[in-house]
């Protein structure tokens, strides 16, 4: 029989409210280490009261994404912000328009396919670190740097030839939508969209300039035909898509995938490249060990996808940056119908938030979870864990079908940089930076590192 979930103690007025607000992460870290694996807020005053719930252990986590995954749907207010904002993409579309969606989307993420991004990740990523040679004092702001770094390397994937029209914009606009999306999402009164407030006009005038670059961009795609004419961005891609029985996606069905390419693509791997500078700046026997390790395989030629499989290392210390500081911290999902999660009574309608930020932090999974060792993720001990331990890129059916590019991506960047340039500490020992919920995870401060350029000669 399934029990009560247990409640987490707050003030008596306003619940959990002030500690969501000021610090979510360490609310849910804090609930799981003294209340337990599923848990239940309750935020704000009577009459406006929300009421959410946690998950946080491998086996519930798995029965909400994986085995009970149609009952937990992505009908909460985040979700629904993101679809106002950005269109109905592969992130937010459900039921048959979301399996049609993956099927026109998914021949752009085959391995293949994927690999064939690399050169354009490396392009970036050499454009990028070219000017940390002229840094003052060699410090560079890792967070700042990956975050342009990677706006433009997706920005090329996606929009091709047409890179310079569109970057100005997504550079633009897109941190209005991220702030809109975020404060409406956790809003209990969200006012509507057709006010003209202050907030709402920006927001607007953002949306309308992002959909106007998108949709020029993709009309000029299909005024070409169908025919292919060697363009590989993801634009033409997705026009020319077909399914087996001849329909394709609409102009406004392309830009809503491309917009939330855009949305999840971009800061994901921005946040996971410059924690991983960051660790590695800090732990000088891991950053030994990963450039020697890029300077064994590469021998002073530039990084190519088929070389990703042959840095264990370096994969190993992406793999344990995005356990401790995983992009999407938090996965919210609602209930359908009464279910049973891990012996508990989740009730119909109820908002169901997963924590990799917790969950990979669990003391059930990870010996001293707050120290940095790529050693964990050794085949082996990868195998030991149980499946939900870590999932930086959610699971079951809506896991994300851009995990291999996301991790392609952050190995042929980090592998450029190793490869050019020594990493150390700049901050002294001992210095942390806290981490923010936007759009991705984000530093709360900066990330700064010391930089050496090294000779081709020394990586050979």
């Amino acid at each position: 029989m399934s029990r009560e979930v247990p409640l987490v103690a707050g003030h008596a007025l306003l619940g959990s409210l002030k500690e969501l607000r000021e610090d979510v992460l360490a609310a849910y870290l804090r609930a799981q280490r003294t209340v337990g694996d599923v848990v239940r807020f309750q935020a704000g005053p009577p009459g406006l009261r929300t009421e959410v719930y946690g998950v946080f252990s491998a086996d519930g986590i798995q029965q909400v994404l994986g085995s009970q995954a149609a009952n937990f749907r992505k009908d909460n207010p985040t979700y629904t912000e993101i679809r106002e904002s950005v269109g109905n993409g592969l992130l937010t579309s459900q039921d048959d328009e979301y399996v049609f969606q993956r099927r026109m989307v998914q021949p752009l993420f085959t391995r293949r396919r994927v690999n064939g991004y690399a050169d354009a990740v490396h392009a970036e990523a050499i454009r990028t670190i070219e000017g940390w040679k002229s840094s003052p004092d060699g410090v560079v702001e890792a967070s700042a740097e990956m975050a342009e770094f990677s706006l433009r390397a997706v920005t090329r994937i996606l929009f091709g030839a047409d890179i310079d029209t569109a970057l100005d914009v997504v550079r633009r606009q897109f941190p209005v939508i991220g702030d809109s999306v975020l404060r409406r999402g956790v809003s209990p009164v969200r006012l509507p969209r057709t006010w003209p407030t202050p907030a709402n006009r920006r927001t607007l005038a953002a949306q309308r300039e992002l959909y106007d670059v998108c949709d020029r961009i993709i009309a000029q795609r299909a005024a070409a035909g169908e025919r292919d004419d060697g363009s590989d961005d993801m634009i033409s891609l997705l026009v020319r898509g077909r399914d087996e029985d001849g329909s394709g996606l609409t102009g406004a069905a392309v830009r809503d995938q491309i917009l939330v390419f855009l949305l999840v693509g971009h800061e994901t791997t921005a946040t996971s490249l410059a924690y991983a500078l960051h660790l590695l700046a800090g732990h000088p026997e891991a950053g030994a060990r990963a450039r020697a390790e890029v300077d064994t395989v590469l021998a002073g030629r530039s990084v190519t996808a088929e070389d990703v499989d042959a840095l264990p290392y370096l994969n190993q210390v992406l793999k344990e940056t995005m356990r401790l500081y995983p992009a999407a911290p938090i996965i919210g999902r609602r209930a359908v119908a009464d279910a049973d999660v891990a012996g508990f009574r989740i009730p119909a309608g109820a908002d169901v938030y997963l924590a990799p930020w917790v969950t990979h932090r669990h003391p059930d999974y990870w010996e001293r979870p707050e120290t940095f060792d790529p050693e964990r993720f050794t085949p082996d001990r990868e195998a030991a864990r149980p499946r939900y331990a870590w999932f930086p890129f959610g699971g079951g059916p809506r896991a994300c079908i851009g995990q291999h590019f996301s991790m392609l991506e952050a190995c042929v960047a980090l592998a450029t940089i190793l490869q050019r340039y020594d990493i150390e500490a700049y901050d002294p020992p001992g210095h942390t930076v806290s981490a923010a919920l936007g759009m991705a995870l984000r530093p709360a401060g900066p990330l700064r590192v010391r930089v050496t350029a090294r000779t081709m000669e020394a990586a050979a």
